[in-house]
């Protein structure tokens, strides 16, 4: 799907991970082994997921999953990997809301066991829409499915979006808001800016990315809204689900206290990327399917609460993406798997999306 080669995921041996962990719980569960060690085809590059058993002579535990730190040695995607952040985080949800959220069992908050802190919760059963190839890619469960299908699981996923927002309460989200001054959007805006100066310092800077800062500011919305809990990766390829249903809402790693549209925008971007994507490759993905326009109206419908300025968190969606997809490019640099252009822009998948978005031409 691209020209590059599919970027490395770990620079870890999982064998090793698997021995200093049956250490690790040497004092939690005297007697425990892990078992059964595996790590999934879907792991991501920033935390790392590792599914095992538990084989103790008393109570044997079935069905674990281990979200792991980033290895700050290898060039990591996110600056900070705060592990009690999402542990706390997914607690609170699990507390709060009727959302499915896997349990979490134990946190480590240390790197001296396993190399980075960790956090292990219950192993939800299931399936979830690939990324690679994309779920609007012929060849899997849900391109397979039937019109009403899709429909069912689109509704169920907007729902999840809908109750987190309005049954969490705000004020014991606001542990979220990133240092500094000004309103929640402000302030989620300005950490995008520190990540992406981050990102490329000492690196060729991409003028796209810049350009829609820009766009930012100069459309930033009268009336922000009220800020609540923000999923953060807020997508469907983050839930696991039973038939077409959510059985687990997954990665809150990116988890936020901003204005509701801030996560609707993510979905509605994370699956036009897609959707765009499969298009340029000449197939037709699903045209029918989590369309902007459908979700806006059933989250309103949910909720009272109508999205509005849907274009400037669309677009502000596309821009964290972005970024996001630069580091991915520069960590492929680092590692010998492509070489820079002249040009940064062009490592980034969607920049022609992007800069349709600034000119107004894309929607």
């Amino acid at each position: 799907m691209a020209t590059a080669p599919r970027p490395r995921t770990s620079t870890r041996d999982p064998e090793e991970l698997g021995r200093r962990l049956t250490e690790w719980l040497a004092p939690v569960l005297p007697g425990a082994r892990v078992t059964g060690l595996a790590v999934p085809g879907s792991n991501g590059m920033s935390s790392e997921t590792l599914l095992f058993d538990i084989d103790h002579p008393d109570a044997p535990v079935r069905g674990c999953a281990l979200r792991l730190a980033a290895d700050p040695a290898a060039y990591t995607i996110f600056p900070v990997y705060d592990m009690e952040r999402q542990h706390r985080v997914m607690s609170l949800v699990g507390r709060h809301t009727d959302v499915p959220v896997p349990r979490v069992l134990w946190l480590e908050p240390e790197p001296g066991p396993l190399g980075a802190p960790f956090f292990v919760m219950a192993r939800a059963e299931g399936r979830v829409p690939p990324d690679v190839m994309p779920y609007t890619y012929e060849g899997n469960w849900l391109h397979s499915a039937s019109d009403a299908e899709r429909a069912r699981l689109e509704a169920e996923s907007v729902s999840v979006l809908a109750r987190l927002h309005d049954q969490f309460p705000a004020k014991e989200a606001e542990f979220l808001l990133p240092e500094g001054h000004g309103s929640p959007l402000r302030r989620h805006v300005d950490a995008q800016r520190a990540y992406y100066a981050w990102v490329v310092e000492g690196l060729a800077p991409s003028p796209l990315i810049e350009s829609a800062f820009d766009w930012l500011e100069a459309n930033w919305p009268a009336d922000e809204g009220p800020a609540v809990l923000n999923w953060g990766d807020a997508r469907i390829g983050n839930i696991v689900y039973d038939g077409f249903r959510p059985a687990a809402v997954l990665d809150w790693e990116m988890a936020a206290f901003a204005p509701r549209e801030v996560d609707l925008g993510w979905t509605v971007y994370l699956h036009r990327f897609f959707q765009d994507l499969t298009v340029s490759f000449g197939q037709p993905g699903l045209p029918g399917f989590l369309r902007r326009e459908a979700i806006e109206r059933r989250y309103a419908d949910l909720t009272g609460h109508t999205p509005r300025d849907m274009e400037f968190h669309t677009l502000y969606a596309a821009l964290r993406h972005a970024i996001v997809m630069l580091r991915v490019a520069y960590r492929q640099a680092h590692f010998g798997e492509v070489q820079v252009p002249e040009n940064p822009d062009s490592l980034i998948l969607h920049h022609a999306t992007l800069a349709a978005m600034v000119r107004g031409g894309y929607w």
